[in-house]
């Protein structure tokens, strides 16, 4: 914007206040001209590539390209992770192993358990500590 309102005030200064609105004038006209030139061309180009075919071949490339026209969702399906009748069945086996290793461990602490007990020493009444001894009597006051 800075750039535009800088060729603003140069055109200003080198065309003069009293040329500037004839010259925006013809410079309007030249861009729309180029612009309905372009507009002309592309027009000229759409009616080229109708009449060779190119825009139905265009057409049936996008349809080959479409991934619902081949089936790409049935594939996105099959290779799922999260789906299928073969992978609920492993996770079926995963969770009886789970279940069966859970067993297993609960089994061998409870063993452990009685195997501590059994091999552990009779406990022994603690010895009873004995009577401190008999403090002499001492005169409190020596005076």
């Amino acid at each position: 914007m800075s750039e535009m309102v800088l060729i603003g005030i140069v055109a200003l200064i080198v065309i003069g206040p009293k040329d500037l609105p004839g010259m925006f004038r013809a410079l309007g006209q030249f861009t729309g001209k180029a612009r309905g030139m372009a507009r002309e061309f592309s027009r000229a180009m759409e009616a080229a590539a109708d009449e060779s075919g190119i825009k139905d071949v265009s057409k049936t490339i996008r349809a080959a390209s479409d991934p619902k026209k081949f089936g790409v969702d049935a594939l996105k399906d099959a290779t799922s992770f999260t789906k299928g009748p073969a992978t609920q069945e492993l996770a079926a086996q995963r969770k009886a192993a789970k279940a069966k290793a859970d067993e297993l461990a609960k089994t061998t602490q409870e063993n452990a358990a009685r195997a501590a007990v059994k091999t552990a020493p009779a406990k022994t009444p603690a010895p009873k500590p004995e009577a401190p001894a008999a403090v002499a009597d001492t005169p409190k006051d020596k005076a």
